[in-house]
């Protein structure tokens, strides 16, 4: 919107004249400007139009133009009766358009006067103040609001936003300051506090003190820490040694099976008592109803003014006691709701432990099988149950070290499966299966080592063992790890495991 305006009419005497119209709005008034078709040279009517109007720079009025000062308002026109326009709609959306100037200039000023006063208060501010930024806050969402429904114009937000935030960065600064002179105190409260429960835990190890003087001192260090005023960081990390050091009193005083239970368990038991309470209260409020009845019906046959006195008091104090006790109630209530809310939460909590826990369980149990699987390859088998062992060259070393490996990554992966399927926690037990199949492969190396000597030996003699030592252990497990394994429906020898390791080169 322009507040100045340039066009061409007529005066009094039906002579040619150039009008201009310079609005104030500040004073809510418009200044009138007319000159003489005579006056108006081509070249000043074009710097009027394209300088002055758009107040590029200021133009020089000549000698003989007419000024006039004209209140603005809704009902009388712009122009005295004596000029008229040549354009009567431009006359017409101008007188429109600048009573809304007017007015948003009128908002922007008392906009700028309250932004004057938070300006003087953090001038005067030595520490932080929160109501004073929330103040602001609010302030500055005001001066939004009027800025999206355009009832203020553009130029005046941009200003009452650019000042509003130098009082914001100021706050912040000062915010910043009170942040690290809060953090210094509750260091020094942390660190206090931490002293105390320091000698407070030495006191329960070493049993030497009563401890129910223990007791006292841990409520009376809690009373201090809800009263306190510390960081959130600060508070968390104490309340844990609060918690752990009130738990080993209670051990010490009533036994280690304290604080067995679930925190859920510990709440149900709150909740118990609780509805103990509850009951017993509605009971107490009803009987004490049926007493406020009784009297009220007495009181109506009363026979004497003092009788009728002593009755209207006990009402009264009937009355009160129930009043009391409805209160108590209500707080019974609360608290009941509380607790049931901290169940929930506990019950959450301790189902997704128990979760954890049993994919834990499941993975172990699979690591466990994977590993009876591999050492039941090379557990005792009756002789006689063996099949004839098929005419084959004898085993290298690195044979015998490719099928074991062979076995080992097999085992390996299938764990890994597991572990992947389940969670990742318990990839420590899976390496522990690893390590444990490392151990046997050990075993194997040196079970292929003696394999090696005997296919060196002639034939007689390998065929024949020492008379000597006819039944160990020993032998009879060597011989039936050697033994090929066989299917269980036709007891063939299988011969796909030394048929893989052949087609890869474990070394």
């Amino acid at each position: 919107m322009k507040n100045k305006i340039v066009l061409w009419g007529t005066n009094a005497q039906e002579e040619k004249v150039l009008i201009a119209l310079e609005l104030l709005p500040d004073d809510n008034k418009v200044m009138l400007y007319t000159f003489p078709e005579a006056i108006a040279t081509e070249s000043f009517v074009s710097n009027m139009m394209d300088k002055w109007r758009t107040d590029k720079e200021p133009v020089p009025f000549p000698d003989g133009f007419v000024k006039q000062e004209r209140e603005l308002s809704m009902v009388d026109s712009l122009l005295p009766d004596d000029l008229k326009p040549e354009r009567t709609d431009v006359i017409i959306r101008a007188q429109a358009e600048w009573q809304f100037v007017v007015l948003s200039s009128k908002l922007s000023r008392m906009y700028d006067l309250e932004l004057q006063e938070f300006r003087e208060k953090v001038q005067q501010l030595g520490a932080y103040d929160g109501e004073l930024f929330d103040s602001l806050k609010k302030f500055w969402d005001k001066v939004q609001e009027q800025a999206r429904d355009r009832n203020i114009l553009k130029e005046h937000a941009d200003n009452l936003r650019d000042n509003i935030n130098v009082l914001f960065e100021d706050l912040k600064k000062l915010r910043k300051k009170a942040n690290e002179e809060f953090t210094s105190v509750s260091k020094g409260v942390y660190d206090e506090l931490n002293g105390f429960l320091d000698d407070i835990e030495k006191r329960i190890e070493t049993k030497g003190s009563k401890i129910n003087s223990v007791f006292d001192e841990l409520k009376k260090l809690q009373r201090q820490y809800r009263e306190s005023r510390m960081t959130n960081e600060h508070r968390s990390k104490l309340w844990e040694r609060l918690d752990a050091a009130f738990k080993s009193a209670k051990e010490r005083k009533f036994g280690p099976g304290v604080n067995e239970g679930s925190l859920a368990d510990r709440h149900k038991k709150r909740m118990d008592g609780l509805e103990e309470a509850r009951q017993r209260m509605e009971d107490s409020i009803r009987r004490d109803e049926e007493d406020l009845r009784f009297e009220k019906k007495k009181i109506e046959r009363t026979e004497g003014q003092l009788e009728a006195q002593i009755r209207g008091a006990k009402i009264k104090m009937i009355e009160e006691r129930v009043h009391s006790k409805k209160d108590k109630l209500a707080e019974i209530l609360r608290t009941r709701d509380q607790v049931l809310a901290q169940i929930s939460k506990a019950e959450e909590r301790e189902a997704q432990i128990a979760a954890k826990e049993k994919a834990k369980a499941e993975i172990a149990r699979e690591v466990a099988s994977n590993k009876a699987s591999t050492e039941s390859k090379a557990t005792d088998v009756p002789v006689t149950d063996l099949p004839a062992e098929p005419e084959r060259k004898p085993e290298g070393l690195l044979d015998a070290i490719g099928n074991i490996i062979g076995e080992v990554i097999e085992d390996t992966v299938l764990t890994a499966k597991s572990v992947a399927d389940v969670m990742v926690d318990a990839a420590n037990e899976a390496l522990e299966a690893v390590a444990d199949h490392v151990g046997m492969l050990a075993d194997a190396i040196e079970h292929a080592e003696a394999k090696e000597k005997a296919a060196a030996m002639p034939e007689q003699e390998a065929a024949e063992p020492p008379e000597a030592e006819p039944a160990k252990p020993k032998a009879v497990r060597k011989k039936a790890a050697e033994a090929p394994e066989t299917t269980t429906e036709t007891g063939k020898p299988k011969a796909t495991r030394k048929k893989k390791t052949d087609d890869t080169d474990p070394v």
